[in-house]
């Protein structure tokens, strides 16, 4: 037993995988710095780190990239754009860049603990069906330590189907999928909100498996004016756009279809705090420390 536990684990060590980030001109220097030294601390460490950057960014920002490229020489992939085509088209090009079948996702201002990527991978190493794999994560304001929410999903399979009628079924930054799963269901489609439950919707309904892993195994940064931003008429219709794609794809049933976009256009009318109350209450778990 032993030795059958010390192969799997040998395997997993050895197995070569991609970071995939985007970064654009709002993020922030100190965040980006965390962000990578967190993927680059894990225990299974990756073999290539593709960053994209979303259009013109100050030096600043380029600094933390600069600073980590100087001592991981033959790591780190760089793909400028010219504009800022938003996270959705950013991911596409990075994806064309990544020279592993695994593609762990990553955000520019998150933290991810150490053994995220290991245990994630050994996963994939225990099936080989598997296209996705994702964790709990916890959310932070501050200081890592100042944890405040968990956002919990499903972990097995058919409870990820289920629950995806409705709700998103993954922690999109905290995922690692297949490269090629994602190319063939089309990629990530440029939109201004629900991209990756967009993507996630074609993939498991093209037959992908998946599943999350129930340790929350990743650090969230939360913003407080993140409610303001996503009110506005163009974020609904984005929305609505996305579901009713899920709809027709059969993701979903005509009531579910209604129900989630009563939920968005309450969201929109709601008062900031009302919004912020439901979501912590109902949309989130309380918080447990890692």
């Amino acid at each position: 037993m032993r030795e059958m536990e010390k192969t799997a684990d040998t395997q997993v060590s050895q197995m070569k995988y991609s970071v995939l980030m985007s970064v654009y001109a709002k993020d922030k220097p100190e965040y980006l710095f965390e962000a990578i030294k967190s993927m680059l601390a894990q225990t299974v460490p990756p073999e290539q780190f593709v960053i994209v950057i979303d259009g013109p960014v100050l030096d600043e920002l380029m600094q933390p990239i600069y600073e980590y490229q100087r001592y991981y020489v033959d790591l780190f992939t760089i793909v400028l754009l010219e504009k800022n085509g938003g996270l959705g088209h950013a991911l596409n090009e990075g994806l064309k860049h990544c020279r592993n079948e695994l593609v762990a996702r990553m955000d520019a201002d998150d933290i991810s603990m150490p053994e995220r990527c290991e245990k994630e991978l050994a996963c994939f190493c225990e099936d080989e069906r598997l296209d996705i794999c994702g964790c709990n994560l916890d959310e932070f304001e501050g200081e890592p330590e100042n944890v405040l929410t968990a956002r919990i999903v499903p972990s097995e399979y058919e409870q990820i189907k289920r629950f995806m009628r409705r709700r998103q079924a993954f922690n999109h930054a905290t995922v690692i999928y297949k490269k090629s799963a994602v190319i063939k269901a089309g990629g990530y489609i440029p939109l201004k909100r629900k991209e990756d439950f967009d993507l996630f919707s074609r993939m498991l309904t093209e037959g992908c498996h998946a599943k999350n892993l129930e340790a929350s195994l990743y650090l969230c940064r939360v913003d407080r004016n993140g409610y303001k931003r996503r009110k506005s008429w163009d974020n609904l219709r984005s929305a609505i756009y996305v579901y009713w794609r899920h709809l027709k794809r059969h993701g979903c049933t005509l009531g579910d279809f209604l129900i989630i976009c009563s939920a968005e256009m309450l969201f929109l009318i709601l008062p900031d705090v009302m919004m912020k109350w439901i979501s912590d209450n109902f949309l989130r778990s309380k918080a447990h420390k890692i």
